[in-house]
């Protein structure tokens, strides 16, 4: 969403009106869940997708058309399935509802909220995008429902981390990018920083070798870190929302590392080597004090089981696993399916 913010806010200090994309309900099967969006201008799509095939383009055809005639903020069902309504030629068959809102390039309040949602993304600050689906002014709210930005809605606030439509409004929470702590910048750690970029991580990178901490080596990573795998708690301070990647330039330092890690809370922890060297590091971490269910925590050997062999392949195994785990941590703290339009 951040990037989505940054398009809007280019777009209209470029003086282009917009028409912002948000699917507001689904039914079955769909390409795309409630949520998804995608910025379309005069010439077409700019960022983002809703699906891709027969809906996205069939809207994207609208967005235009309506930039070009109405200017208006409208609703719009679609049934993928053969009906003699709109037969649109998708037999997924479900039903998706997209809300297309129309942005003025001269009102300053979305120019506003796009600034004041931006620097929330850049202080990891969670908050909510709120669309009045009348098409009138949307609001910013932070995680506190604090008003950021725009007109506060006239409904009553949702329950907590709820999202969807409630009354005449549909609520988007600003997704906070989860932090991956990479100790070793070894040629897998290059692979990974750029891929988990693309899907909605931030890096910090850790080496005690000043050659493998540079930003020309890792021009994507949020932080590069110049330290002793001794005392790691000198440089940085490992959280219960962080994901943890360990495979530094030798077993020493990977034990060191997770030994730290495991003295202390964490969302997800990965360790690189084989079956035989975890076993091996597993026992001098018992003789260390580290509790069996602690070490049953770990992901090692690292990655999701795709035979991967360079580093590039090892950088997705692993990409996959913080994927699957992110979703099931988000699953478990809603208590609801974290809704993948794959399965």
């Amino acid at each position: 969403m951040e990037e989505l913010f940054k398009h809007i806010l280019y777009e209209i200090k470029n003086k282009h009106d917009l028409i912002l994309v948000t699917l507001i309900e689904n039914d079955g099967s769909a390409p795309r869940k409630t949520g998804a969006q995608m910025l379309v201008g005069y010439k077409g799509l700019i960022y983002g997708t809703i699906g891709g095939g027969a809906v996205e383009k069939r809207s994207i055809e609208m967005a235009q058309e309506n930039l070009k005639t109405e200017k208006i903020s409208r609703i719009h069902a679609f049934q993928l399935h053969e009906n003699k309504q709109e037969d649109i030629g998708m037999i997924c068959g479900g039903n998706v509802t997209a809300f297309f809102q129309f942005i003025d390039a001269d009102d300053q309040n979305w120019q506003q909220l796009c600034q004041k949602a931006l620097a929330q993304f850049k202080n990891h600050q969670g908050g909510w995008f709120v669309q009045n689906l009348s098409g009138s002014a949307p609001a910013l709210y932070d995680k506190n429902f604090a008003l950021l930005a725009g007109t506060p809605p006239e409904d009553p606030f949702p329950e907590k981390n709820l999202s969807g439509t409630v009354g005449h409004y549909f609520w988007m929470p600003l997704p906070i990018l989860d932090r991956v702590l990479i100790f070793g910048g070894g040629h897998i750690a290059a692979a990974l920083v750029p891929l988990l970029k693309t899907v909605g991580f931030r890096s910090w990178v850790f080496d005690d070798r000043p050659e493998f901490t540079t930003s020309e080596r890792f021009p994507l990573a949020e932080k590069c870190i110049t330290g002793d795998f001794t005392r790691i708690a000198d440089d940085l301070t490992v959280t219960d929302q962080d994901y943890v990647v360990i495979m530094t330039n030798g077993h020493i330092h990977d034990f060191e590392a997770e030994l730290h890690v495991l003295r202390g809370p964490f969302a997800y922890l990965g360790v690189i080597g084989s079956k035989k060297k975890t076993a091996s590091v597993n026992a001098r971490l018992r003789e260390n004090g580290i509790s069996d269910e602690q070490i049953a925590k770990v992901h090692a050997p690292i990655g999701t089981a795709i035979k991967a062999v360079t580093p590039e392949e090892i950088a997705v195994s692993i990409a996959g696993e913080l994927i699957l785990t992110r979703a099931e941590l988000r699953e478990k703290s809603a208590g609801a399916d974290h809704n993948c339009p794959m399965h």
